[in-house]
């Protein structure tokens, strides 16, 4: 499966931005996802995630209640919602695929990135004023 992201941008701080991950040459309906994140000079770090049909979702702690992950299985699509966006947001966003495997590892595996099998590309998110 070959994942793509849409184009990030330069937006100001309190601004939002949705992403989007769509899915091609394969389908993500029974897999769960995640968004990760690699700031300027540090590691790529867990986002949010979501599981396969949506029923339950998972975020870091520094976008709790202010970014939202949703997927739209028949667009193969996966989304990311952000909102009061924060110069700390500043970042290449990946999307992710989970790997093949025991569907209930997900449940205590998703921050973890050896648990996703297929990447985008990344986009870049700016927020500065």
């Amino acid at each position: 499966v070959q994942l793509v992201e849409s184009e990030g941008g330069s937006v100001q701080p309190g601004a939002s931005l949705t992403l989007s991950c769509a899915a091609s040459d394969g389908e993500i309906e029974d897999y769960g996802m995640g968004w990760f994140r690699q700031p300027p000079g540090k590691e790529r770090e867990f986002v949010a995630a979501i599981t396969w049909g949506g029923g339950t979702t998972w975020y870091a702690d520094s976008v709790q209640g202010r970014f939202t992950i949703s997927r739209y299985d028949r667009k193969n699509t996966v989304y990311l919602r952000m909102n009061n966006l924060k110069p700390d947001d500043t970042a290449v966003y990946y999307c992710a695929r989970a790997s093949d495997g025991d569907r209930d590892t997900f449940y205590y595996s998703y921050k973890n990135a050896n648990r996703y099998s297929h990447w985008g590309r990344g986009t870049q998110v700016t927020v500065s004023s």
